[in-house]
């Protein structure tokens, strides 16, 4: 039998789980394999739980094992959660196995609760009854330093107590960590513990007294010391999202990659359809922000230049697409933002609040150990500034106000072969805002949406150098993540 057959097997054998779903079983093998995976399903992802943790008192209990041969290994940072329970369903309290976004998890005494006595962020979280538990049936690999649980008292339901168990032999015993967390309030607290434990670990949440209790937004962060060494990568790594051309023959959809950032323009709408760059504390630096707005001068001569004052008394911002702050570890560097070729006109509002939150949020994660890849742009005609009402273009038709700006995020830790290590728990983070003074009534993770949804808006292809099925996965999602 030829050995990708085998491990194609040995994939349905897990999938078994009857609630888990083959897509959850996308992941990577161990890199020291020497099987080639191409074309083949890969192992079961799950990513990362966020963390910061308390003092660990241990105590020991025999149990017999749920083992799942699934083991995963991230490499570096467990990106991509919390796991906020909001796939899957299970409605009667007697033990069953439940596929999540991280994986299969194992819910005795509980159900995933969705009512409106159910505390949680999203659509579900898990309800625990009794001395019910909540546990993973998978270990990952790299152990934890902290996690952080999310917990609510469920309805008007007793308090409650419950403590946090550690397992480093695939559930055959149990160890607590941290010390017993009373829920005692009907909003959302956080809990959290340092476990600071390497090797294969998987956790249960197990509770103790009292009435019923509410988990949601697990997060864990692995153990492994940060030895990567942020790097600038490739702004183009997710690929062409128009299969621009840098040929003055396709005006509206010319290519232009420059060492700060890659870009299509739209000749006739004097604009970006998109910008694609790479964000790392690599790229960061000192420099002053320059606010020199200049002409870009190696656009072909025939193409509509814009130039500062095309915008002047639009009731538009000069909005960039890859920001000034992103850009500030040299003066070349920042001054690169400033070409009209990376701006917009975008309402005021959207710039210098939601888009501006969200372009901080994304250099705290850069600066948590974080590189991301981030592709934006803007589509429609028709937005609204300053000066009230809708315009559809400015600096007499020669720039077309965009009615939607858009935003595309991919988080990664920091480290090497970035495509490679992208999987079906990567982080992918999808805005779409109205180009308007009022984007401001909400807060940016609320206009958090599918990357299918902007590609199908757009008519772009944002992620095509992952391998189909991941791409798929992924742009099917929509973020459920902490925002800021």
């Amino acid at each position: 039998m030829h050995q990708s057959q085998k491990i194609l097997i040995e994939i349905c054998v897990i999938a078994q789980y009857k609630s888990l779903e083959i897509k959850h079983i996308l992941s990577r093998f161990n890199p020291s394999s020497n099987l080639t995976m191409k074309n083949t399903l890969l192992f079961l992802s799950l990513t990362g739980f966020l963390i910061s943790f308390s003092s660990c008192k241990k105590s020991e209990e025999k149990i017999t094992p749920t083992n799942d041969p699934q083991i995963i290994d991230f490499g570096g940072l467990y990106s991509g959660w919390p796991e906020g329970f909001n796939t899957g369903s299970k409605t009667v309290y007697t033990s069953a196995n439940v596929g999540f976004t991280t994986g299969s998890w194992n819910l005795n005494d509980a159900v995933i609760g969705t009512s409106t006595s159910d505390r949680k962020n999203g659509t579900q979280s898990v309800r625990i009854q009794n001395v019910g538990t909540l546990t993973m049936n998978f270990d990952v690999l790299n152990g934890a330093s902290t996690v952080t649980i999310m917990h609510g008292k469920y309805g008007t339901d007793a308090n409650s107590t419950w403590g946090l168990y550690y397992s480093t032999n695939s559930g055959t015993t149990w160890t607590q960590t941290g010390t017993t967390t009373t829920t005692s309030s009907t909003t959302l607290a956080q809990a959290s513990f340092a476990v600071n434990l390497t090797g294969t670990i998987r956790f249960q949440v197990k509770k103790l007294s009292g009435g019923k209790v509410n988990i949601d937004d697990i997060t864990i962060n692995d153990n492994i010391p940060t030895t990567a060494t942020p790097t600038r990568d490739d702004n183009m790594a997710l690929g062409n999202p128009s299969a621009a051309l840098a040929n003055v023959g396709a005006p509206n959809n010319y290519l232009m990659v420059k060492t700060q950032y890659a870009l299509a323009y739209n000749n006739s709408r004097g604009t970006p359809t998109w910008v694609s760059w790479h964000l790392s504390n690599a790229w960061k630096g000192a420099a002053a922000r320059c606010d020199c707005f200049s002409g870009d001068n190696a656009l072909p001569s025939t193409f509509f230049k814009a130039v500062t004052g095309n915008y002047t008394n639009s009731g538009f911002d000069r909005g960039h697409m890859c920001p000034s702050d992103d850009r500030d570890g040299s003066s070349t560097d920042n001054a690169a933002t400033f070409l009209m070729t990376n701006i917009i006109p975008q309402a005021p509002k959207n710039n210098q609040i939601t888009w501006v939150a969200l372009e901080n949020y994304s250099r705290t994660l850069a600066t948590a150990g974080n590189e991301l890849y981030i592709i934006s742009g803007a589509y429609g005609m028709g937005g609204s500034g300053s000066l009230g009402g809708t315009t559809n273009t400015i600096s007499g038709g020669s720039i077309t106000v965009p009615s939607r700006v858009w935003k595309v995020l991919v988080v990664l830790p920091v480290g090497v072969d970035d495509i490679n290590r992208v999987s079906s728990s990567t982080r992918i983070i999808a805005i779409d805002t109205p180009n308007t003074q009022t984007v401001t009534d909400q807060t940016w993770g609320f206009y958090r949406t599918s990357v299918d949804a902007i590609e199908a808006a757009t008519g772009l292809d944002l992620l095509s150098n992952l391998p189909d099925a991941l791409e798929a996965s992924l742009e099917a999602s929509v973020d459920n993540g902490p925002t800021p």
